[in-house]
């Protein structure tokens, strides 16, 4: 008789690249990917997208025929793909290669492309929540007011990364004028006058700047975060604060935990979506979708 053998079957990975994202040469990552990915544990297959929202449409066709589907580029990529995975079996996975990459620093994901290839062969997969606003996905940050603001003005730019993000704030900061926002969270009302309204599923934008510290992906709460109009001497120090992790400390910065947001202003206006800006209307709905979204994360992430 012949003892069984357990055979170790290999996970197949799709990585789909948006060669834009960035703003960075992607030419090397096929190399690197072929450099670095274990191939006594995965196949894998590449495409390179060639027009907005393909990435998505590329992401929900290969869910039948791939274990695992994986992001080459910016928040907004990232964005794309998870909502077609969220709520799948699917595995998901990020190379960050974007401005920002506000969760994948958030999960120990690393910024390196070559360790963020071989960060794919611990297989550390987490299952984490993700939250639509008015029925579009968002899974690390959507917000309202500047920095919705700021995504527009942004989104315009030829120039990419964190330099042109801090130099587009401090051009737009003095001729923007807060707003009331009316603020329903799990059934209690609030009145709020607001620079700019943040609704955090994980603790940063990006570029490892927190406005809420103590968020959690895997809590099933979004945190609210209400950003007070504030002196504008103050602005260099409410961005440090950001850096140190202590927005949160901030009497111009209030924190509000809930499953169930809405939100009414005056009248419809940008808001972004993990840093991508939409137009929505003048009353908004936000939701928590607990435990929606395989991940593979860093090594170095903790619940």
């Amino acid at each position: 008789m012949v003892p069984y053998l357990k055979v170790k079957l290999k996970k197949s990975a799709l990585f789909i690249i948006n060669p834009v994202a960035g703003g960075k040469s992607k030419d090397k990552v096929p190399e690197l990917i072929d450099r670095y990915l274990d191939k006594n544990s995965f196949t894998y297959k590449i495409l390179f997208t060639q027009a907005p929202a393909e990435a998505h449409a590329m992401a929900t066709q290969a869910i039948p025929d791939y274990d695992i589907i994986v992001a080459v580029g910016g928040d907004g990529t990232v964005n794309e793909i998870a909502s077609a995975l969220a709520g799948t079996k699917a595995i998901f996975a990020v190379i960050p290669y974007g401005s920002g990459n506000g969760l994948s620093r958030f999960l120990h994901i690393p910024m390196d492309t070559a360790a963020a290839i071989k960060n794919l062969n611990y297989l550390c997969v987490e299952t984490i929540d993700g939250a639509k606003m008015d029925g579009k996905w968002f899974f690390n940050m959507a917000g309202m007011g500047f920095d919705a603001h700021i995504s527009e003005v942004f989104s315009h730019q030829k120039e990419r990364g964190f330099s042109t993000y801090f130099k587009s704030s401090l051009q737009e900061i003095t001729n923007y004028k807060p707003q009331t926002y009316h603020l329903t969270i799990d059934g209690k009302s609030y009145k709020r006058e607001a620079f700019m309204l943040s609704f955090a599923n994980s603790s940063q934008y990006g570029n490892n700047a927190h406005i809420s510290p103590h968020a959690s992906v895997q809590d099933g709460l979004i945190d609210v975060c209400v950003i007070k109009p504030f002196p504008l001497y103050l602005f260099p120090r409410m961005g440090l604060r950001m850096f140190f992790k202590t927005a949160d400390k901030s009497n111009y910065v209030e924190i509000i935990k809930g499953k169930h947001i809405e939100v009414k202003r005056k009248e419809a206006g940008p808001a972004h979506l993990d840093g991508e800006p939409q137009i929505f209307g003048n009353d908004t709905y936000i939701e928590v979708v607990p435990r929606i979204l395989n991940i593979i994360v860093g090594k170095g992430y903790k619940q």
